[in-house]
């Protein structure tokens, strides 16, 4: 199969899928660019303020990329290169487009508020508060994952890092006083928005260039306690000077990244129609090296196809930025299937560099002592413009502002993750302070708590109970489906096309759940013994409850939404 067959075939696709399916559901869902949003209706110039188009896609499209849609595909190849591109196809149009959008679209229908606000008006109040408390704790544990990955990207030369995470800390770090500059000068000066979005995007790319001049070279340590610093300051300033307009410079990176890519296959294609054919196997069979490829594959290609995190995201802090209700379309819906062209291109990026789709593969291939996604992806990338005879210079700059643009997704995902952590800290806690000092809903005193446990959790290490990630954050699609359905049915709209994806999402999660728990058990009644035995039972003590909250949440939701229960 060739690359750019592939990649054709899937912007094709999506283009139509936006403009039939999409369209489809704006109508069906009774979208109104005649409705006053909760971004005019509650401005507080913190959290509440209206966004220009742009400006809100870069912000959305930032903060659910990440590095989800790079590191699904590429850990998922194994496979075959078929199941990956059906799954992100159909999932990312019928499945993940939809639940992005259906969370924007209910909380502007219920002030901007987030998704758990959403579930007690439309489901109950019980429900709310176990799916707060969940969402919360899965939040912590972005938080800590995204805080080590960002601080990782940073370490200096002599510190174990590289030149390349010089640049990128430097480059950063210089980026955050544009992102500043850029939010004063349009929503305080305004600014024209082509004339300052061309000047930003020059400036960025002077970062970028003093960042290769100039790396830093500084030890992880100091990189985490900056990182937490960063996100504490960050969660709590108004939106329009940092939030905003950093995600949407950043949002241009990632377009360069994906723009060069398809450009390189092009290039290549052209030079040596050999360099960018897919070598992977189209199917590798349904059970590979103890995987199944249900329900593993569609837990582990999660951005990209569908991810839970992307509803929170979506009813916490885009919703409150949302200027008209006719945007929500593009903003919710668009910024998926731009994810799901991202997530295309990574299984190109693999299934170029490894014949029987395994990161290992690649790793002897190219005699590296270390091997990660991002590695994956910017080394099948500049390989292309490689191909096409650009200098080693230019190759390695490719790779060095791809390693950027990664670190800027995880770092935007990053203070987004806090600032919802905060928001549903706060909901959980509203009302239940009078008269306290120390008030648990007060934004700053939220911020703070959720900021110190995601830091906790960050050092005392997160990677043992990381592998339950997956199910979990794909469980949160479950009860955000239920949630939008349920008042799709509250205000007699068409909800049917939610069904199928409120089953096949709780039969995928539980069963990744029970197999991973079953794999614990054999592991503990196999010897496991010192930090195994811990990690084992650790992730069995955590399951148990997470597989009855599932259920609790499912039925619940299914009271409401397939009988004549009432939410309380």
């Amino acid at each position: 199969m060739s690359a750019l067959v592939l990649i054709i075939l899937a912007i094709v696709i999506f283009v139509v899928a936006y403009l039939t399916y999409g369209r489809y559901l704006a109508k069906t869902w009774g979208i109104d660019p005649t409705r006053k949003t909760p971004a005019y209706e509650l401005e507080d110039g913190v959290d509440y303020c209206p966004a220009k188009t742009p400006v809100l896609m870069g912000h959305h499209f930032s903060s659910i990329a990440g590095a989800g849609p790079i590191n699904g595909p590429i850990q998922a190849a194994f496979f075959g290169w078929i199941p990956c591109f059906l799954w992100i196809v159909i999932g990312g149009i019928f499945f993940g487009a939809v639940q992005d959008f259906g969370a924007l679209f209910v909380s502007i229908r219920h002030k901007g508020k987030s998704l758990g606000e959403v579930i007690e008006e439309n489901i109950g109040r019980r429900t709310r508060v176990l799916f707060t408390v969940f969402a919360w704790l899965v939040l912590l544990l972005v938080i800590a994952a995204f805080g080590d990955i960002v601080a990782n990207s940073f370490i200096g030369a002599s510190h174990g890092g590289s030149a390349s995470n010089g640049s990128v800390a430097t480059a950063s770090l210089l980026f955050i006083p544009l992102a500043i500059g850029f939010g004063f000068l349009v929503y305080r000066k305004n600014a024209p928005m082509v004339v300052a979005s061309v000047v930003g995007v020059i400036l960025l790319a002077a970062c970028v260039a003093i960042g290769l001049v100039c790396p830093l070279d500084l030890p992880k340590n100091f990189w985490i306690g900056f990182v937490f610093l960063y996100i504490i300051i960050a969660s709590v300033t108004p939106v329009w000077i940092l939030l905003q307009p950093r995600d949407y410079l950043s949002s241009f990176l990632l377009y360069f990244m994906m723009i060069a890519a398809v450009v390189g296959i092009i290039g290549a294609t052209i030079v040596n129609p050999e360099s960018v054919k897919i070598v992977t196997p189209a199917f590798t069979g349904f059970a590979v090296v103890n995987n199944y490829l249900f329900p593993t594959l569609f837990i582990t290609i999660a951005c990209g196809a569908i991810s839970g995190f992307h509803s929170l995201i979506a009813s916490g802090t885009t919703s409150k930025q949302l200027a008209n209700e006719k945007d929500a379309q593009m903003v919710g819906y668009g910024s998926m299937l731009i994810e799901c062209v991202l997530a295309v291109i990574s299984l190109i990026a693999i299934g170029t560099l490894s014949v029987d789709g395994s990161q290992a593969a690649v790793k002897e291939a190219l005699g590296l002592s270390a091997i990660s996604p991002t590695i994956i992806f910017g080394t099948a990338i500049s390989n292309f413009f490689a191909t096409i005879g650009f200098g080693a210079s230019a190759v390695a700059a490719t790779k060095t502002i791809i390693m950027l643009a990664v670190s800027c997704f995880c770092l935007t995902s990053l203070d987004t993750g806090t600032r919802l952590g905060r928001f549903m800290f706060q909901e959980l806690f509203a009302g239940t302070n009078a008269g306290k000092k120390l008030k648990l809903d007060n934004m700053y005193v939220a911020t703070v708590i959720t900021a110190f446990f995601g830091f906790v959790l960050c050092l005392a290490g997160y990677t043992k109970v990381w592998p339950l990630f997956g199910a979990a954050n794909q469980l949160v699609a479950v009860p955000a489906f239920l949630a939008i359905a349920a008042y799709l049915k509250k205000i007699g709209r068409n909800n049917k096309m939610l069904y199928i994806p409120i089953v096949f999402m709780a039969v995928a999660t539980i069963s990744s759940l029970i197999l991973t728990f079953k794999n614990n058990v054999l592991g503990i009644m196999g010897g496991a013994a010192g930090t195994a035995l811990f990690t084992n039972v650790l992730q069995c003590v955590i399951i148990v409850p997470l597989v009855i909250l599932a259920i609790i949440l499912i039925v619940d939701g299914s009271k409401v939404l397939f009988g004549k229960k009432a939410a309380k």
